[in-house]
């Protein structure tokens, strides 16, 4: 069997295969592109490919229609790749609060008090209890004129989600993009 290094949507397209067979159902083409996001073509390539390697079985019904299963080894290949994505989670998820750790106590030292969230994160939940942890209070906010009011507001350090344009360092902490702050190197 020859091995290929495959990212997320290729687990997409073959745990799509999957559900598709554990509720009974024929999933098309079209849906499993849809789902692993993925051009149609990609995904047709990408199919052969796995039936090539022995991931998935290619049942052809008529000239337009097919059924995809997953073989053995495909299980074993979504339980391999599954546990992969977990593990890089959790070693990112360590990452990201030695990083958002190491900005709200740099913000308090800088006289914070206050820590907000401009936009949306699925990280709010770390910030927040990273906050309150160290004794600063999180405020979130979706609306940009409020996150620019509350961010001009003495002892108040922003962080930018994606989507959420920066205004000028408003508080002792300054403002930063979120991104940017996970991506630095360390």
């Amino acid at each position: 069997m020859k091995t290929t290094s495959y990212s997320e949507p290729e687990l997409a397209l073959l745990e799509g295969i999957g559900e598709a067979e554990q509720g009974g159902l024929r999933i098309t083409q079209r849906e499993l592109a849809s789902k692993a996001g993925l051009s149609l073509g990609m995904t047709n390539a990408l199919l052969k490919q796995f039936a090539e390697v022995g991931w998935v079985k290619l049942t052809k019904l008529s000239t337009r229609s097919m059924v995809y299963a997953l073989t053995p080894e495909g299980m074993a290949e979504v339980a391999r790749r599954t546990a992969g994505f977990f593990r890089r989670a959790s070693r990112n998820t360590g990452r990201y609060r030695e990083r958002l750790e190491s900005f709200i106590l740099s913000a308090k030292a800088s006289g914070a008090s206050t820590l907000l969230l401009a936009g949306t994160s699925d990280l709010d939940f770390l910030l927040e209890y990273l906050c309150e942890l160290h004794g600063l209070v999180y405020v979130k906010s979706a609306d940009p004129e409020r996150a620019r009011a509350l961010g001009r507001r003495p002892n108040v350090s922003v962080l930018y989600a994606e989507g959420a344009a920066p205004d000028a360092p408003g508080g002792p902490g300054a403002s930063v993009r979120l991104a940017d702050l996970l991506e630095a190197r360390l």
